[in-house]
This record gives structure tokens, sequence and C-alpha cells, in this order.
């Protein structure tokens, strides 16, 4: 594995947190989250727009973003994605989640199994 690449099956369960993360701040649009993932993560997580767009359809499907469309200063049209309060809450409990995991994960890394008393 590369040293700045990571598994994807790490990354896979946690790509919806780290979006509606972003959409918490401000309404973004497609390319901005694949752009701020990419630069956010020191380049550590690169999304293609096949990736992205399932997670937005099925966060969107959840009614935890919504969307909307607005012309930029270029003319173009834009798709962007808002966070909803049910998207509000279901961060909370995601980052509450997150927070247990990790530290679980590193109270195991930083132990050793004891020796058995049998």
């Amino acid at each position: 594995m590369a040293a700045n690449s990571v598994d994807k099956e790490l990354l896979k369960g946690t790509t919806p947190f780290l979006v509606l993360h972003l959409i918490n701040s401000r309404d973004l649009y497609g390319y901005q989250i694949i752009r701020h993932i990419r630069v956010l993560s020191g380049d550590t997580f690169s999304f293609k727009e096949g990736t992205l767009y399932p997670i937005l359809h099925g966060l969107e499907k959840n009614r935890f973003i919504s969307s909307y469309w607005q012309e930029s200063s270029v003319g173009r049209k834009r798709k962007y994605y808002r966070i909803s309060e049910e998207g509000k809450q279901e961060l909370a409990a995601r980052l509450a989640a997150w927070s247990t995991f990790t530290r679980a994960v590193g109270l195991l890394l930083a132990s050793e199994v004891p020796a058995d008393d049998d």
C-alpha cells in the first residue's frame, strides 16, 4: 500500500459521515466536496464523482441533506447540498460513535495482550 493511501474498506463506512461534516460547515456543490476532502485530508482521500454522487443521493434519500440549483458567477448552474436538521442530528450521533470507536481502537493498539491465567 502506498504511503499516502488508505484501504478502501476502512474508508467505506466513513464517507457519508465525512460528507455530512463538510456540508455542515456550509452549502457545497459536488466538485467542492471532492476538492475539500482531498485538500483537508492532505491528499490521503481522493473521491471520484462515481463515489461521491451515490453518497449524496443516499444522504438526500434519508433526508440528511437537501439540494438546490444555483447559477454561478460564470453563468453555469450548480447543484448545491445543504444539511437538514435530521442531518445535523445524524452528524452528532456519528461524531459520538466515531469518538467511542477511535478511543477504543487507541486503547487496543496501545495495549499488550496479558498472559493467560491458565
